[in-house]
């Protein structure tokens, strides 16, 4: 998946997760899906989606593993230590150490640019995808169109579905594009409206492609950056960059467990 930025993408993106925007109706069941995916294309056009981005909403079904995965979170109820057993923190951990070795020269740069140490970033990578090998199975157009359509967390998502639109229309997915089952994208799984407005070309081929590893590790230092990291402080719990953390996600467990492997990794 690729797409350039410019200014135009970031002010979009940013009237675009202002939010909320549709006033489609959410349903509960797939069943009003067909009639719903015409309203919000109605709204997708009023809010500047063009041809292609509004035919991959067309072409889009109902996605109920989309739904079932998102009803199904049990991991983020679980305790911390049973949550970094299930996920596989010493395998992370271990991994992550011997990736840092490896390459560390690219971390390093990437915490001049930016401020955010090699250890989070990787484990970041490490639970999101193991470190890239799993990067979804699940067409993104119609995940996040379901999203948007399911009532729980609409307002969220229609912002991302349009976002996704966007790309289409740009060719930096296509409709036939896949992601998690959330509709993330690359190596550290970014939702479409967080590609558009923190994605950035790391390797300096003049695109951004969230499936290269160097263009999705300096995306997510830019997101982290963005989002308020101050470097050299600390990222445990209580400490300055610990808030930086939530802002990639809310859930506690998954936040204690990034803080704790990534110190780990950095050791």
């Amino acid at each position: 998946m690729t797409f350039r930025l410019g200014r135009c993408a970031l002010a979009l993106i940013a009237g675009l997760l202002a939010g909320p925007v549709a006033a489609a109706p959410c349903s509960n069941t797939g069943a009003d899906y067909e009639s719903w995916k015409s309203l919000m294309a109605q709204e997708a056009a009023a809010a500047g989606v063009g041809q292609r981005g509004i035919a991959a909403l067309m072409g889009s079904s109902y996605s109920s593993r989309t739904i079932a995965a998102d009803r199904n979170q049990k991991s983020f109820r679980y305790s911390l230590d049973k949550f970094m057993q299930v996920r596989g923190s010493d395998t992370i951990i271990r991994q992550g150490r011997a990736r840092k070795a490896k390459t560390p020269e690219f971390y390093a740069s990437l915490e001049r640019r930016y401020g955010v140490p090699a250890g989070v970033l990787l484990a970041i990578h490490g639970m999101e995808t193991g470190f890239g090998s799993f990067m979804g199975d699940t067409n993104v157009v119609s995940a996040i169109a379901t999203l948007a359509y399911d009532c729980r967390r609409s307002d969220f998502f229609t912002p991302h579905l349009l976002a996704a639109l966007v790309l289409v229309d740009r060719g930096s997915i296509s409709p036939a594009s896949v992601g998690a089952k959330h509709g993330e994208l690359g190596h550290t799984q970014f939702l479409p409206g967080n590609a558009l407005a923190y994605g950035v070309d790391g390797n300096g081929d003049g695109r951004v492609d969230l499936g290269n590893i160097t263009d999705a590790m300096a995306s997510t230092a830019n997101f982290l950056a963005r989002k308020g990291w101050q470097p050299g402080l600390g990222y445990q719990p209580g400490e300055p960059n610990f808030a930086v953390i939530r802002e990639w996600n809310a859930a506690s467990v998954y936040q204690q467990a990034i803080a704790i492997m990534a110190q780990q990794i950095d050791r």
